[in-house]
């Protein structure tokens, strides 16, 4: 058994040594994995939905692990959120708390039988010196975890970022839209944050702080409205994927119209940004910005609100 020790250090350093061709060999699998699923991917656009009898097309495929894809995403959001974390780290350290708490319990049970004798041998405070160092050991560290609970519950919870709004299914009508919109909502944000701030040396808003959260009141109702009509078309569009061939035009004429309402009422958001961006832009003199910014909220209550009437009936 001599020399055990220098035989597995020999092997351990050859193995060290031949580090840079286990690098290599995992290159070439990986270049091979990845040209293997190129060619795979490539090969799965190429095909034609539905060419081959009783074997499912690769657009149903993709509708079907779509729905996965996407809750996992959302698992993994929820997760991150500063709010999650911040309750796991809560209910961690209450966790820690509890076993200090009992192991603390029992090193004192231990400590008193040790004193009394009971557990054998030594008794008195040379048979309870084990129990009394264990007990202080984990109540030390009982009252860490205490402390850190405490400052835990005092600290205010973070505010999750807002998330943002599922879009509509890959080849959907109301998919490109919703994409416009969702950067639109994005920048007026921004805008909306530009103006509440001080400006010039008045040190007073660019608009009035009323003005601001009545845009952006009437924003987001707008918004909503507008995606409860993309959720119309993705309707129209599934009852379309069901109907027997005679009924499709219509549903197509429909969706088309759907269309067309969601194009107009992203447009008009659009302008909406438009106007607060040139109030944004608007110098002290900017009286024609800040009534081209009321003026095209006005129209966007308006375009709500036949929204909701439209999809109320």
């Amino acid at each position: 058994m001599t020399g055990g020790p220098y035989e597995r250090f020999s092997k351990l350093e050859k193995h060290m040594r031949r580090l840079p061709d286990y690098a290599q060999r995992a290159q070439r699998t990986a270049r091979a994995v990845r040209s293997y699923t190129d060619s795979a991917r490539s090969r799965t656009s190429s095909a034609e939905p539905g060419a081959t009898d009783g074997q499912p097309s690769s657009r149903s495929a993709m509708a079907a692990v779509n729905p996965v894809v996407a809750d996992v995403r959302d698992k993994w959001s929820r997760w991150n959120e500063p709010a999650a974390k911040h309750e796991r780290r809560k209910r961690r350290t209450s966790r820690a708390l509890t076993l200090w708490i009992v192991l603390t319990l029992l090193s004192v049970l231990y400590a008193v039988a040790g004193y009394t004798g009971i557990t054998g041998g030594i008794d008195g405070w040379q048979g309870a010196f084990g129990g009394v160092v264990a007990a202080v050991l984990f109540g030390v560290l009982g009252v860490r975890s205490g402390v850190r609970l405490y400052q835990l519950s005092r600290t205010p919870v973070p505010e999750s970022p807002p998330r943002p709004p599922s879009l509509p299914r890959a080849g959907s009508a109301a998919r490109a839209p919703m994409e416009r919109l969702g950067r639109c909502e994005a920048t007026m944000r921004d805008l909306l944050a530009q103006l509440a701030l001080p400006h010039g040396t008045s040190g007073s808003a660019s608009v009035p702080t009323m003005s601001v959260e009545q845009t952006r009141t009437t924003a987001a109702e707008a918004a909503s409205a507008l995606r409860a009509l993309a959720a119309r078309v993705e309707s129209v569009e599934r009852a379309r994927t069901s109907a027997p061939e005679a009924e499709r035009p219509a549903l197509d004429t429909a969706v088309a119209g759907l269309r067309g309402q969601l194009d107009d009422g992203v447009e008009e958001y659009a302008s909406l940004v438009a106007a607060a961006g040139q109030a944004v832009a608007a110098t002290s003199d900017g009286t024609t910005a800040k009534e081209a910014l009321t003026d095209a909220t006005d129209r966007l209550a308006g375009l709500a609100s036949a929204l909701r009437d439209l999809s109320s009936r």
